[in-house]
């Protein structure tokens, strides 16, 4: 996108009434998370990334990877954001996202603080969410936060910009909505798995397990419409296929795909399989889905021989029983990889949107590459 057509995208979250801005179409949505620079400033939603934006994320995470392997590297990256405060709340439980975005603020010289159980706040004595968001922003330049509940990070970062102190919003994870951040490191892990045999484009990418629940896959399939002639396969029981929403956004895009209940006839012909565990926490007993054989939706060792030579095995983590651990050091399972790609993602986007880009790149021309 040139710069006089963005400039007629962007827009400001304190021009919106928040009636209305919930109901806008997630691409539109996507307009007012821009700072005027260019830079993203709210990060909630994977509609706001396009093909640029995340090549010059995963340049930047490879650039900050590289500097931090010497001491003089993170010595220097470690006073760009020095001056700054991050706040982690994390009300629903987490331990690769939460550990991951605190290394992250840590490399870029953030002192974070955290927020894991919201009985330990003043909600207790009821104290809304949003009193305690507009509390949070008071102490600190950042806030990432992971919740339960649908909609509140979208919520917040629209509240926040319509105070004196509007701070940027990282969502890192809603409810059943996205995950925007794991997306991004699982870009920049396919990125990395097939920088050598010409990238994401052409690929065939299969998803399997609960695709009808998984914030990942959500987040994760609009990404891949930015990459041309990549192929989908969500392989899933029938109640957890995958929603017409996402399949409508498929569509849009022109992006092939199939729909099928055999797992197993899709390994031999995957360029990566992305495995997803049952998210039975969601379930009530309305909503339980019918009973399927898991087995058929599990990744086994003796799968590892249908599997391409050069294809990968993903998944978010955690994992209960849908990847047999016997598969864990096979060099197709980049799954240990994908999480440690997250603190890199995570220190990039940090960077990005504190407009330290340009810095760590100056630094790793002169010094590294």
């Amino acid at each position: 996108m040139d710069w006089n057509s963005f400039l007629l995208k962007r827009k400001h979250l304190d021009e919106i009434p928040w009636d209305v801005f919930q109901r806008l179409p997630l691409e539109e949505k996507a307009n007012y998370f821009v700072q005027n620079n260019g830079r993203p400033f709210h990060v909630l939603i994977a509609q706001q990334f396009e093909r640029e934006s995340l090549d010059k994320l995963c340049d930047l995470a490879t650039r900050i990877r590289r500097i931090a392997k010497s001491k003089t590297g993170m010595d220097f990256l470690s006073i760009l954001l020095k001056h700054k405060r991050a706040m982690l709340d994390f009300t629903q439980p987490s331990s690769r996202t939460f550990l991951s975005f605190y290394a992250a603020c840590q490399i870029l010289g953030i002192r974070p603080a955290e927020v894991r159980n919201s009985s330990t706040s003043s909600e207790m004595k009821g104290e809304s969410r949003m009193d305690s968001m507009r509390t949070f922003s008071s102490y600190f330049d950042l806030l990432i936060m992971r919740t339960p509940e649908q909609g509140l990070a979208e919520k917040t970062a629209w509240m926040l910009s319509n105070t004196e102190r509007p701070v940027p919003i990282i969502n890192a994870g809603s409810g059943k909505d996205q995950h925007p951040t794991q997306a991004l490191l699982d870009i920049y892990t396919l990125q990395r798995s097939f920088e050598r045999r010409g990238g994401i484009e052409g690929k065939h990418i299969v998803f399997c397990g609960d695709l009808a629940r998984g914030r990942t896959v959500r987040s994760l399939a609009k990404l891949l419409t930015h990459y041309p002639k990549v192929h989908i396969t969500f392989a899933a029981p029938g109640a957890l296929q995958v929603g017409t929403d996402i399949l409508a956004q498929l569509d849009a895009a022109g992006l092939p795909y199939e729909l099928t209940a055999d797992f197993k006839s899709t390994i031999g012909e995957a360029d990566a399989i992305y495995m997803t565990r049952i998210q039975d926490e969601w379930d009530s007993e309305e909503e339980k889905p019918a009973k399927f054989n898991l087995a058929e939706y599990s990744f086994a060792a003796e799968d590892l021989k249908r599997l391409p030579p050069q294809a990968v095995i993903m998944h978010p983590l955690p994992r209960r029983s849908e990847i047999d651990p016997a598969c864990d050091n096979d060099p197709r399972a980049v799954y240990w990889r994908q999480m440690r790609n997250g603190m890199w993602i995570r220190s990039a986007l940090i960077a990005t949107i504190f407009v330290r880009d340009n810095e760590i790149t100056n630094y790793y021309m002169m010094n590294i590459k």
